[in-house]
């Protein structure tokens, strides 16, 4: 699919380890299946509640068009043309912020480590940096999250 950074089924291993800092949001702590990277993602609980244990299909895209023409970032109830957004259940929409990589050696970084900031609910993707090349800093993108059923 193009317009898609990254996708892959991830395990909920522990929420807020440091304690709960938020009433609505909690802080997950998760492993991909395939890739084996790690993620650290905020999610309003609230609106969208997790718990230890569970698996989501996590799709992160520069576009919610199925076209995958750009969009311009904003949400239009009008609008009924088909959205990736459509098959998902938690869609948010953040920018890139940084980007680590492990520089411990002379050669280039083997495994990467991607920021997003979705209006101050922080996402932290790392792992290989194969799986990570797409990202660039100041770059929008999407998340799209779905619980699967075990």
């Amino acid at each position: 699919m193009a317009g898609v950074l990254f996708e892959d089924i991830f395990d909920v291993k522990d929420i807020d380890p440091e304690g709960k800092k938020f009433d609505r949001v909690s802080r997950l702590h998760c492993e991909s299946e395939s890739f084996k990277m790690d993620l650290i993602l905020d999610v309003n609980v609230q609106a969208y509640p997790v718990e230890l244990g569970d698996k989501f299909r996590l799709v992160l895209a520069t576009t919610l068009r199925e076209d995958n023409c750009p969009d311009d970032g904003e949400y239009n109830p009008a609008d009924t043309a088909p959205s990736r957004a459509d098959s998902f259940e938690y869609v948010m929409y953040g920018k890139v912020y940084r980007i680590e990589g492990d520089d411990s050696g002379p050669e280039p970084a083997s495994r990467l480590a991607a920021y997003v900031s979705y209006g101050g609910l922080l996402m932290r993707l790392q792992g290989d940096a194969n799986n990570l090349h797409a990202f660039e800093v100041d770059q929008f993108v999407y998340l799209l999250m779905k619980k699967l059923a075990f």
